[in-house]
This record gives C-alpha cells, structure tokens and sequence, in this order.
C-alpha cells in the first residue's frame, strides 16, 4: 500500500465528507508486508487494544472487521481455524492465524479481534478459487505486530533480525536426519560463504540440537530463536557430527547485512549467459562473473534460474526464479546450463548420474536447497530445503 507512493492520505471513520489527513511512512518490514505510518491530528483519536495472538486456540471464536467490496463497518464472525499457517512461499516471517470469518477483496489490513475485544490479527489474504469468500482466510498475528511496530517506531526505523548463516531442510526428513547420526534436530545442508556458522565451525551434514542450551526440534524453533537475538550477541549452538555432540560458539550477525547481495535484472548478453530451457520446466543461464561475486559463489560453477514454468514440476518441487544451483550429487564442480537439457538432446550425463538420482543443490536469494530430477533419473524426493536466518 505504501510502496512507491508519491503521496499517503488517511479517512477517519468520524471524519466530516471529504475529510483527508496526509501521512508519513515511519518504516518499513518487506518480510511481514508492514508499513507502520503517523498523521497528525488535532483532537485525540481512540485506539484498539491489542491483545496476544498466542493465547488463542484452535476453535476460539472471532470477528473480522472492514470493508469488503466497499461495505463500510463489515463485521463478520467466525473460528480461529488453524495457526502458524505458512502460506507465502519464501516468507518465514509470515506465519498466519487461519480463519473461517468472512474476508474478502477490502478487508486487507483491518482487525481480527477476539471476544474481548481484543486485535489478535490483521487480515491479510484469502484462499479462493473465484476473487472471493471461500472459508479460508489468514490474519497475521498481533505477536508479530507489536515486535515489528516496536522496531520500526525506533531510532532506525527497520527490523533486525539475527541470522547465523546456514541453509537447512524446512520439512526435515527423517531418514536425512538417521544418516548424519542425530534423532532430531535441524540438519544443516549448506553453510553460506563467510558468515557466522562457517567461522564458527558449523558444516554440512553437522544437525543443530540446541541453542544455548534449550533444545531445538525443527527449523522454525531455530529461526524463531535465532531471528530475535540480537546481532553482535554470542550464541552457542550444540549440534550432532558424525553422532558425537558438540558446542560451537557463534557470533549472530544482521540477516539483513548478511543476505545482502540480491538478484538483479541485469542482461545477459553473453552467448554463454543465455538461458536455457530443460524438461524440468525451468530456464537456466550461466552465472556472469559479476553475479557470482555478488553472490560470493565461485564464477563458472553453477547456474542461475531465470525462469520457471507455471505447473511444471519445477514449480512443483519448489524451485524459484533466482535459484542459483551449485551442487548435483554432492558434485559442485562445472554445474552448466547443458547439464539441465534432455539428456537424448546432449548427450550428456550429470556426475552420478548412474546412479540414477541427481540432487541439485541451490542458493535461493533468500536461500533454499532442494532435491530434483529430470530425464530418465529420479528427479527429486520432494524434500524441500530452506534457508533459515
């Protein structure tokens, strides 16, 4: 709503016809889609009370408020259907509260409120097949309201979150897990150039147990914890090697300052560069010397996503425009966009081909690892990995 406006004007419900007050942008969160923006006013305005979106239970009642399709003061009620719904792909820090309260087109951005009166939501997305209501519909939590807002209204106006570095399955798998000789637990499947994990002594294959001492049993515990320290704090992380614990020290650094570098638009003008389309349903081109330094990958050792087909299996298996691809059967060496063209085309085989399975290995920008296959391999588990900061 904010983005790129010229100008920002805010209506009051019990404002006279007409009646318009000009705002400013206070900051900015991309990874929650918040905007926190202040008007002035000349006579008090009231405010609703925000209530504590982990307090609610699955089957708790609710109401939504807004205008959908133009209707003013709209007030529908409902359930809390679900939580922690992850609905946005690459967005982690958006995790929903589902519910079955009518939401439609015009009600984005108002109140989920609790029989208390309380805000325990922002209403933000529906899932239909037709533009409107179809009982599914999402509100992002109060909790993460108020630790974004309480960011943006500070000295800097921005959101720090604390990252160590390392790329991991978001749906362990099990049988992963027994391999690298740990129960439970966050496998790490890469560690990224430079940051904390890699000076810390974190590897691949290394599967993260506890965070200062308290247990971790998935991703989104370890991105929870990790996200809210602050950077420049100590951490000590304790993970499973080759089945013995150990305990690393790690210093937690701004996932922002840390993921800086950001695919571009940048034209390829490069025979080599160009893309290439596979069977996989997805179009891939040569890193330039340019991008893999930004990315800080070796020059000429992988290649970029540019493109991926809608309902392909590419998509499917979750493979992303911007996916740079590293790594085939744990084999990173001369990864080119030939590798990704029908095999009965090239005539050529990806190391480890034999085998009959091939796992691509991929820095996603804002980073994820998966398993894929094409030709006459297995093209994937459907395991999808992720990095977590």
């Amino acid at each position: 709503m904010v983005e790129k406006a010229d100008r920002i004007r805010v209506k009051l419900q019990d404002d006279a016809p007409g009646t318009l007050h000009d705002a400013k942008v206070i900051g900015t969160d991309q990874e929650t889609d918040l905007a926190v923006i202040k008007i002035d006013s000349s006579k008090g305005l009231p405010t609703a009370k925000l209530g504590n979106s982990d307090s609610m239970q699955v089957g708790d009642w609710v109401l939504a408020i807004g205008s959908p399709f133009g209707l003013q003061e709209t007030v529908t009620a409902g359930i809390v259907s679900a939580k922690g719904r992850n609905i946005v792909p690459n967005r982690q820090f958006q995790s929903f509260i589902q519910t079955d309260a009518a939401i439609n087109p015009g009600n984005s951005g108002g109140p989920l409120v609790n029989m208390n009166g309380e805000v325990i939501g922002i209403n933000t997305a529906i899932l239909t097949d037709t533009n409107a209501y179809a009982g599914v519909g999402f509100a992002l939590p109060s909790n993460t309201i108020v630790q974004v807002y309480n960011q943006l209204i500070g000295p800097e106006h921005r959101v720090s979150r604390g990252s160590i570095g390392i790329l991991f399955n978001a749906q362990e798998n099990p049988a992963i897990t027994r391999v690298y000789g740990a129960g439970s637990g966050v496998t790490v499947s890469d560690v990224t150039p430079g940051s904390p994990a890699e000076q810390g002594g974190l590897k691949i294959g290394d599967t993260i147990v506890s965070v200062d001492g308290k247990a971790v049993k998935n991703g989104d515990e370890l991105v929870s914890d990790i996200a809210s320290r602050k950077p420049g704090s100590k951490v000590t992380i304790g993970f499973i090697r080759n089945g013995k614990k150990q305990d690393a020290q790690i210093t937690v650094a701004d996932r922002a300052k840390l993921y800086a570098a950001r695919l571009g638009d940048e034209e390829q003008n490069a025979e080599d560069t160009g893309p290439k389309e596979s069977k996989l349903g997805l179009t891939v081109r040569a890193l330039s010397q340019d991008m893999a330094s930004r990315l800080d990958v070796p020059a000429g050792k992988g290649v970029i996503v540019q493109d991926v087909k809608s309902g392909s299996f590419a998509e499917d298996v979750g493979i992303s425009r911007g996916d740079v691809i590293l790594e085939v059967n744990k084999q990173r060496g001369g990864i080119q966009p030939h590798n990704f063209e029908p095999e009965e085309r090239t005539g050529r085989r990806l190391p480890g081909a034999a085998t009959g399975r091939r796992k691509a290995g991929r820095h996603h920008l804002p980073g994820r690892y998966t398993s894929v296959t094409w030709g006459a391999c297995t093209v994937g588990t459907g395991v999808v990995h992720r990095i977590r900061r």
